[in-house]
């Protein structure tokens, strides 16, 4: 079985609405709502683990509560750093769940298919990312601001969520980066620091993380058909 995790807790500054964008609404419904559902229409997803701030859970529990098309669910609280709240995640696990998912919340316009393939990869390789070929130029700078080499843009993507793992190797990884003190970037960065390996699966240009004022334009734009 898979477990999903969504991890929901960060104050949404960029936004400036004073509240977490989750609670925004695309064309009618909220980011929240979009992304759980999509993932809710998996066969192979049975369970989904929402993580959010403190001052938040009574909310989206009522929010999640008067959903009746989404799968099995819980909601658990975030820590100071994205990684911590998917450690809080991971602690809900089921005790059947193979196969785990982390998935920004705040990206509800993640395919299924994507979805299903990130799925498939994990399972097979043990980690999985969905990610877009990088379609801009990329620096390594060093200190002082002055540029020390480009890489080959053929060999760079832009990552994603979902990241899938398959659950052994994602605990063990959270729980060497915890004793090791390691912050890392995403999910995948800790697997690859125990050796891990990490399939790309290739995903949309559509998957935007909703961060400003001007994604929610861009993503009802998406939605509309517009672009």
């Amino acid at each position: 079985m898979v477990t999903a995790i969504f991890p929901a807790a960060g104050a949404s500054r960029r936004m400036g609405t004073g509240s977490n964008k989750i609670f925004l609404e695309l064309a009618g419904e909220s980011i929240l709502l979009r992304t759980l559902k999509t993932f809710s229409k998996s066969a192979r997803i049975g369970f989904l683990i929402v993580v959010v701030g403190a001052g938040e859970v009574e909310t989206v529990t009522e929010i999640l509560s008067a959903e009746k098309s989404l799968k099995p669910w819980a909601v658990t609280v975030g820590g100071s750093e994205r990684q911590y709240s998917i450690a809080n995640g991971l602690k809900l696990l089921p005790a059947d769940a193979e196969t785990v998912l982390v998935h920004d919340a705040a990206r509800p316009l993640v395919d299924l298919l994507t979805v299903e393939k990130v799925i498939d990869a994990a399972e097979k390789f043990g980690g999985a990312i969905a990610a877009v070929p990088e379609k801009n130029t990329i620096k390594f700078v060093d200190a002082a601001g002055f540029v020390k080499s480009t890489p080959p843009r053929a060999e760079l993507v832009e990552v994603q969520t979902p990241q899938g793992f398959q659950r052994e190797i994602l605990l063990r990884a959270y729980a060497q980066a915890e004793a090791d003190n390691f912050l890392g970037t995403d999910d995948a960065s800790l697997v690859e620091r125990i050796g891990g390996r990490i399939k790309v699966v290739t995903s949309s240009y559509k998957n935007i993380k909703v961060t400003t004022p001007e994604d929610i334009a861009i993503a009802e734009n998406f939605l509309r058909g517009g672009i």
